[in-house]
């Protein structure tokens, strides 16, 4: 293939008379793939940002590996993204007859032949063409016969005449003209000998009689493209817009793999990240609107267009996405913040178990720390980590760290302590602070020495929030029991 630059200009989409029509079309062999997940929130916000509509094709012709449970994870996933799609989703092996009915109809017109050639012949021809360094495609044998020919017992399958002399030129909004040597696309195959369609056939009808104007999809499909367009001139249909997109690799650059994060969207999910926060991080996976970072999805609709998808490959990078939900999470209102959380919490490890322990009083607690919480946290399981102190039963575990805090000292001196803290009837941060700090001047010692093993009673580590505040949410009673729990020891 032949690349020589975009050279086409996209035409305006205030002036498009035909309502843009995207579409995404998994295979659901598996779960919906963070790589996948790109290409739907690619094909749906280009279909938002021109008023058009993204529509959802299951490529489920592939009966073997098809499972009601992968289609089942696929459409959750894009649920929890927030990419919606318009109409019932459409499955493409119910297509099977209209796919027949197209092929028929290309051999009935000449544009299509039968090919006897068995499995066995094909296989020779291969390895034929490698040994003599020619290239392994079909050699046309049943091209040119007569049918007549045909061998007894042989189902023929059915191959697009093909084009054998010049170049097939698919103009492309990312990759630009790309020309391909019609001596390098063969007769391919666009039905089966048991009378199924190939992949080829099945996506040019249903993108045709579904109506789709725009194709964006990754750019391993990009000779898919060039063999598309001779079945699209075969059948005098008009070619839709294309838009093939780089892949994504990880940070080493290398085909993007489970240790980058070529993982289903559902583990992202459960590994506590945000879905809007998500969606932020993919649009610019291959897509940048100038320096712009974070951006709403009102503002991913109003400025993304095709133009500002870069040909290189985007590279995946754990730490920026944690940086974005970090920012998200950061930046979310508190109470949505505790309605996504509980929302999410079946999705989390531990996320049950940790719901089981909302009560009423440890629901207050939660959501009077939000704001606290939710300052260091980079995930929704960093929140419920946080978290983990306010719904902790007494008597408190305390861990390795915090246990070293406890000296007999620090907790005769929160022994000390207690009586004052129970004095106070303003149970607020300001007031706790001023008690605690005036018994830590009148004993001569410095604060920390005072708040660090506080902290260890209260929370059962060494790290939280400030330790005032961790008094204030915890409240009076629950406060004083867990000081008392340690003292008493």
């Amino acid at each position: 293939m032949c690349y020589t630059g975009r050279g086409f200009q996209r035409p305006d989409e205030q002036t498009m008379t035909t309502p843009v029509v995207t579409r995404f079309a998994p295979s659901p062999t598996g779960y919906l793939h963070i790589g996948g997940a790109r290409t739907a929130l690619f094909n749906w916000l280009y279909a938002r940002h021109t008023g058009g509509k993204m529509l959802l094709r299951i490529e489920d012709t592939d009966r073997e590996r098809s499972t009601d449970a992968a289609i089942a994870a696929i459409l959750e996933g894009m649920t929890w993204l927030g990419l919606d799609w318009s109409g019932e989703p459409v499955h493409q092996f119910a297509g099977a007859a209209r796919h027949r009915e197209v092929a028929e109809d290309l051999v009935a017109r000449g544009m299509a032949y039968r090919c006897y050639a068995t499995a066995e012949e094909l296989k020779e021809m291969r390895e034929t063409a490698r040994t003599e360094g020619r290239s392994a495609g079909y050699d046309g044998r049943w091209r040119d016969r007569d049918p007549s020919e045909a061998p007894a017992g042989v189902t023929p399958s059915i191959r697009i005449r093909a084009p054998q002399d010049g170049e097939t030129i698919i103009q492309d909004h990312v990759q630009g003209r790309v020309a391909f040597p019609n001596a390098d696309l063969d007769d391919f195959v666009i039905l089966r000998s048991d009378g199924t369609p190939t992949y080829m056939l099945a996506v040019v009808v249903d993108d045709h009689d579904m109506g789709v104007t725009h194709i964006i999809r990754g750019d391993d499909h990009l000779t898919n493209g060039a063999r598309q367009k001779i079945l699209y001139d075969a059948l005098g249909w008009t070619l839709p817009e294309l838009a093939h997109i780089p892949l994504i690799h990880g940070p080493d650059g290398a085909k993007l793999s489970k240790r980058h994060g070529a993982l289903g969207v559902e583990a992202y999910r459960a590994m506590g990240y945000l879905p809007e926060a998500l969606r932020n991080y993919l649009v610019r996976l291959g897509w940048s609107h100038g320096d712009d970072e974070i951006m709403s999805t009102d503002e991913m609709i109003a400025w993304f267009d095709l133009d500002g998808i870069g040909r290189g490959a985007a590279r995946f990078d754990f730490a920026k996405l944690e940086n974005v939900n970090a920012q998200y999470i950061r930046e979310k209102d508190d109470a949505d913040l505790l309605a996504t959380l509980i929302q999410e919490l079946p999705h989390l490890p531990d996320g049950d178990a940790f719901g089981a322990t909302l009560d009423e009083e440890r629901l207050g607690r939660l959501r009077k720390a939000m704001p606290l919480l939710k300052d260091r946290a980079k995930t929704l399981i960093d929140l419920i980590d946080r978290a983990g102190f306010l719904v902790a039963e007494r008597p408190l575990a305390i861990d390795e760290k915090a246990d070293a805090l406890l000296t007999e000292e620090a907790r005769a001196t929160l022994g000390d302590l207690l009586p004052r803290l129970e004095a106070i009837d303003d149970w607020s941060a300001p007031t706790l602070e001023s008690v605690v700090k005036a018994y830590a001047e009148e004993i001569s010692l410095k604060l920390g020495k005072i708040a660090q093993p506080l902290r260890a009673a209260l929370t059962g580590t060494t790290t939280s929030p400030g330790i005032f505040e961790v008094l204030e949410v915890l409240g009076r009673v629950e406060s004083l029991g867990r000081i008392a729990d340690q003292t008493a020891t």
